[in-house]
């Protein structure tokens, strides 16, 4: 069984013909040996241009394939009053009657702990909807920011403990070492990884923060330094997931597919932590029935 948290439909870049629709999806998901999988929407978030896909389009896509297709919701914070104060319980409560099992993909260019995104977060929290975000300091790119070692990230954790918040992005991972420099802090970092990393430190220390394994760079948050990627994997085997962030239909693979399948060839992992990360995490946070 392997679940995968973060997949896309829609047009992902300008050309029509990149365009992946549910049928498009499952014959990847099926190359791929993946189950099933969470489909994010990332259009409700102006910044988020390069693609055309809401909520809208992510429920019906999924309502063709229900045992396959995982719904996710997305909302702005900005939406409506654009104040922190906005009641998003009208929407929540559709979305998870509809069939939501979480919100995603969060990538405005916000302050993490900016007003209103806490109040997002705590709401959801109500509603039981773990929030997958983005999280990229680049100026011209989407992505929630903050600043180095993560402070207003370890606000949000503090203040809305009810809320499980899923890392993802490249200021994300390249906080899993100590001392980034600041000109890595958007991208791949590479080499071996310092001690006194923000994301252990706070996984460690914040129940309510997971973090999905996708994208560049995900995997190379655990494979850049193949020591300490197998040592995180097995410290934080309940709370991460395996992902692929697969959204381009021209994309023939994604590395952390290849890898996560060797970790346990190899016997490099055991098998209840790659059962974990591979599927039973997911479907303990996403509330999904899994008969084998």
């Amino acid at each position: 069984m392997l679940i995968d948290v973060h997949a896309h439909i829609g047009r992902i870049v300008k050309q029509r013909k990149e365009a992946l629709d549910g049928t498009h999806l499952i014959c990847k998901m099926d190359e791929w040996g993946i189950d099933r999988a969470c489909v994010l929407g990332l259009s409700e978030t102006p910044e988020a241009e390069y693609q055309d896909s809401d909520t809208e389009d992510v429920l019906r896509e999924c309502s063709r394939f229900p045992g396959r297709l995982i719904p996710f919701c997305l909302i702005d914070p900005r939406f409506g009053r654009n104040d922190p104060s906005m009641d998003f319980s009208y929407l929540l409560e559709e979305y998870v009657a509809r069939g939501c099992r979480g919100m995603g993909e969060m990538l405005p260019k916000l302050a993490f702990d900016d007003p209103r995104c806490l109040n997002l977060f705590r709401q959801a929290g109500r509603f039981g909807m773990p929030i997958i975000f983005d999280m990229n300091d680049n100026p011209i790119y989407y992505g929630l920011r903050d600043d180095p070692g993560l402070p207003r990230l370890e606000k949000a954790l503090r203040e809305c403990p009810g809320t499980v918040l899923v890392g993802h992005g490249p200021t994300f991972w390249a906080e899993i070492s100590g001392d980034v420099p600041p000109d890595q802090r958007v991208g791949y970092p590479s080499g071996p990884v310092r001690p006194g990393g923000a994301v252990s430190r706070l996984m460690a220390q914040y129940s309510n923060l997971w973090a999905d394994l996708s994208a560049g760079s995900g995997y190379n948050a655990i494979s850049r330094d193949p020591g300490f990627g197998l040592e995180f994997l097995d410290q934080f085997q309940d709370r991460l997931m395996f992902g692929t962030d697969y959204c381009i239909r021209s994309q023939k693979t994604v590395a952390n597919v290849g890898f996560f399948q060797s970790l346990r060839a190899e016997r490099r992992l055991s098998d209840d932590a790659w059962e974990k990360i591979a599927w039973k995490n997911a479907a303990r946070l996403l509330k999904q029935e899994i008969r084998q």
